[in-house]
């Protein structure tokens, strides 16, 4: 048995001051008060030394390390997990074919049985059905004519159970024939409204199905605009509107992603049971455009395209506390209980008796001090 002391326990809606933590095998056995707990005679001590203990950060949305595809360097998961990310979809991106999607599942699902990369828990795919209009390296997009059973059904049948989360376009022609097939083989498929411009009302039509997500809100997303003098809606109003779907948030150190007005605006109507924070980290060394001097930690395609970040969530939930005012039980809230609930990693994303010992020690800016996966300190 392990046990945490002089910790600073954050839990999902308070904090636990002189808290003390013991996990065994894998697993958080009891917590509390340090007066009201006693530590059994023999177990490992790890000192806190009065800082927060939160769960370990859950990434549902993210690429790369910053600098290299998963998919091409699996083990570069471990960038992450370095700085508290004990869980983490590898997002796959529309830009590949059919016969690269297939091989890119093929060699998640055999690194997920490697040690190194014992925080890769599945996959998110942006794609293959997104509207082409938007994100980076659009010139390189293989899915833009008609949804085609033929060539979509050879990924779903790769990846179906490593699948967590499908993004889609609702607007795109024949997509309910996509999303009945992948329900079909997985019924507990999430699906996310992603590089979109369809209507409230399309996005609506796919929440029977488990539409729940609204990728990287206000990003790549359009606005139905069918009088000069009228403000339209379109995804970002049906995401802010329908309380079940939750919103990603890229929170950058500068507010380019999201502007901080509008991340607040997001919060105030979301709330702060709906909001996930991702870091899309993504490979792509295109020049930085001008006016945007002195952002590092954003990607850029060559067309000066945002092509994702190089963030780490540690760093996002540095962001959100200065862009949001939040509080660090706030932001644990946004990058691990939330985005676990979000594709049903029910066993972790919270300090609570018999979740997964997946935890982060960090300072009062989210500075990483210790990162414990299923009870053994990694870092």
């Amino acid at each position: 048995m392990t046990a945490i002391i002089n910790a600073t326990l954050v839990m999902r809606d308070h904090l636990i001051p002189n808290g003390v933590l013991l996990m065994e095998n894998g697993k958080i056995t009891a917590f509390g008060e340090s007066r009201k707990m006693e530590i059994p005679e023999g177990c490992e001590i790890i000192d806190a030394e009065g800082k927060y203990v939160g769960p370990g950060f859950v990434d549902i949305h993210t690429h790369s390390d910053g600098k290299v595809f998963f998919y091409d360097d699996p083990k570069s998961v471990g960038h992450h997990l370095k700085h508290g990310t004990t869980t983490i979809l590898a997002a796959l991106y529309f830009s590949m074919t059919t016969e690269e999607f297939v091989d890119a599942m093929g060699k998640i699902r055999e690194a997920m049985k490697d040690p190194d990369c014992r925080n890769l828990c599945g996959i998110y795919m942006e794609g293959p059905y997104m509207n082409p209009k938007f994100g980076c390296d659009k010139e390189h997009n293989p899915w833009v004519g008609p949804v085609d059973r033929e060539k979509y059904q050879p990924i779903i049948d790769a990846g179906w159970d490593l699948v967590k989360v499908w993004g889609l376009a609702p607007e795109r022609e024949n997509i309910v024939q996509f999303v009945q097939d992948v329900k079909a083989k997985n019924p507990a498929a999430v699906f996310s409204v992603a590089h979109s411009e369809a209507s409230p009302q399309e996005v609506e039509a796919l929440m029977p199905y488990g539409l729940r997500i609204g990728t990287h809100h206000t990003n790549a997303t359009g606005d139905r605009i069918f009088y000069p003098e009228v403000r339209g809606v379109c995804v970002d109003e049906a995401v802010n509107y329908n309380r079940e779907i939750y919103a990603e948030l890229i929170c950058d150190s500068m507010g380019i992603h999201v502007d901080p007005y509008m991340l607040r605006l997001v919060r105030r109507i979301k709330g702060d049971d709906r909001i996930i924070l991702i870091s899309d980290a993504y490979a792509c060394d295109g020049p930085i455009p001008e006016g945007y001097d002195g952002v590092d930690d954003i990607n850029f395609d060559w067309e000066g395209e945002i092509a994702g970040s190089k963030l780490t969530l540690d760093i996002a939930c540095r962001n959100a506390l200065k862009h949001l005012g939040a509080s660090v039980v706030d932001v644990f809230r946004f990058a691990s209980y939330n985005p676990a609930m979000a594709v049903g990693f029910y066993d972790r994303g919270e300090i609570a008796v018999g979740k997964r010992a997946d935890l982060v020690i960090v300072d009062h800016w989210m500075k990483v001090n210790k990162v414990i996966f299923e009870g053994e300190t990694v870092q």
